[in-house]
């Protein structure tokens, strides 16, 4: 099995680690350092890593003023718990990206906010059986 490790840049690690957790409705913990965090699944897969920007020599995330964080990306997340994944964004932000709808291509329910940092999140029931508030 393979999987893929997203890493974006944040500004502080500790508030963005914060606000993922509370989007996927996650118990409070701590990221494993003040520059690096993981939001990790009950299963242990690993959702996204939250990286400071320049803490390290990586070319792409030495400053957000070489680009626009998330500019051609979209963290898309499919989630069992859609109804309470759109009330948890709710609380997290002042209006959302796009509020909730059928995507024609998958037939099941989405919408989209932006984090802290800009970055553009898409929520996606797992089944079309979701419904809506």
């Amino acid at each position: 099995m393979k999987r893929t490790w997203t890493i974006i840049g944040v500004a502080d690690v500790a508030s963005s680690f914060k606000w993922y957790q509370s989007l996927f409705g996650q118990a409070a913990t701590t990221p494993g350092h003040a520059y690096f965090g993981q939001i990790v699944d009950s299963d242990g897969t690993v959702l996204l890593c939250l990286h400071e920007w320049g803490a390290h020599e990586h070319p792409s995330l030495t400053s957000p003023d070489d680009g626009t964080p998330g500019n051609g990306l979209i963290l898309f997340f499919r989630v069992d718990d859609f109804d309470m994944a759109l009330s948890r964004a709710r609380a997290l932000v002042t209006r959302l990206e796009e509020e909730p709808r059928v995507n024609p291509n998958t037939e099941t329910m989405e919408f989209s906010l932006r984090d802290p940092d800009g970055y553009y999140v898409m929520i996606s029931a797992l089944s079309a059986a979701a419904s809506t508030e």
